[in-house]
Formats: structure tokens, C-alpha cells, sequence
């Protein structure tokens, strides 16, 4: 089964296709031909995540397209869950990882509770139906960008349970844990389930 996968950002994409059943080719979205950035107007991230998918079947011009998006955000308690739906852009446009990290960084220096967590809202559609399938991890935020695998918010964020950030525990245990992989493994479950 051929499944596209709604982003051309490497990273996840071999992100999730470690975790993705043998029978299952994930495609992205320069795969397909898409090559423009898909735009992000959601005010949610459950909204992003199906505008996302969406785009991918009207792009293509085939309702019968298999297509899944993801959309992510990082709610920090203290800052009234900013950056959330915004976080990849939190800094300004273009995206810029370390610009997020250091207004993030700027944002909570006066605060003592660094609590946060990493949503994650996955968007399936299938044969023309739409499932959801979420993930979520509770965490908190280090004083400053620690380790070097990773991207985005990873250097920063320390999962519940751990003293070390995503970027320091590695890819490996990251993609066991993280927010996006308990979407996946959702997401996984309903496909192997779903199949003749």
C-alpha cells in the first residue's frame, strides 16, 4: 500500500517510516510532486493537521489517495500554552529552529515552572474517510539547548521520567517515546488493522 505522508521535512519522514509496517511505502510529499509549502492557517493544531491531508487529495486530484498529515506543538504551562499551534514559526517566518529556542528561552527566563508537553495530532484519510489519532508527552523545559540530534524543540525538551533532552537521548529512544510516536503507533495499529 502506497501512503503519503503530508510533509517534505526529511527528518520525519524517516522518522516514521522506521516505524511504519513492511507492506506500507510512505511516500512525501516531493514524491508526489508537491513542492510548495503547504500553508498552516489552522488556529489549531488539529485544524493544521487536516488542512494539511486535505491539500495533499485536492492537489492531486484523487479522492481515493491514501494520505496522512501530522501537526505538532509545544504548550509550555507557564506561557499560556505558547508557542502551541504556532511553535514551528514562534520566532517569525522563515522557520528557524535555534530562533525558536532562544525566544523561548527569553519567554521563560523570569519563570520557575517549566512544565510543558509536546502535542501531536495525526490526520489520516482513508478511502475517503478522516480519523484522527493524537499523542502526547509531558515534559519539562532545560535552561539551555543541550545534546545535537534532533530538531526543533528537541535540544530543550526533557521528557517526563528523564534528566536528559530529545536531542541528547538520541533518535532511537526519542522516536520510542516521543509524542509523535505514540501518534504513529496509533496510527500503525489502525492501518494493520484496516488491511485486507
Amino acid at each position: 500500500m502506497n501512503l503519503i505522508f503530508a510533509s517534505s521535512n526529511k527528518n520525519k519522514i524517516k522518522e516514521i517510516s522506521a516505524l511504519m509496517p513492511s507492506n506500507i511505502v510512505l511516500q512525501g510529499l516531493q514524491d508526489v510532486g508537491i513542492t510548495q509549502e503547504i500553508p498552516e492557517p489552522g488556529t489549531t493544531i488539529k485544524e493544521n493537521s487536516f488542512l494539511k491531508a486535505n491539500f495533499v487529495i485536492d492537489f492531486l486530484k484523487n479522492k481515493n489517495t491514501s494520505v496522512f498529515a501530522d501537526d505538532s506543538g509545544l504548550e509550555v504551562e507557564a506561557l499560556n500554552n505558547a508557542p502551541g499551534v504556532y511553535s514551528a514559526r514562534y520566532a517569525g517566518t522563515p522557520k528557524n529552529d535555534d530562533a525558536n529556542n532562544k525566544k523561548l528561552l527569553q519567554e521563560l527566563n523570569t519563570k520557575t515552572n517549566r512544565k510543558a508537553k509536546f502535542v501531536t495530532i495525526i490526520t489520516l484519510i482513508l478511502n475517503g474517510q478522516v480519523h484522527y489519532f493524537e499523542g502526547e508527552i509531558k515534559g519539562t523545559i532545560a535552561f539551555e539547548p543541550r545534546g545535537n540530534t534532533g530538531f526543533g524543540y528537541d535540544p530543550l525538551f526533557i521528557p517526563q521520567g528523564y534528566r536528559s533532552t530529545f536531542a541528547e537521548l538520541g533518535a532511537e529512544v526519542k522516536n520510542s517515546i516521543s509524542h509523535r510516536a505514540i501518534a504513529v503507533k496509533k496510527l500503525v495499529e489502525y492501518l494493520k488493522n484496516s488491511q485486507p
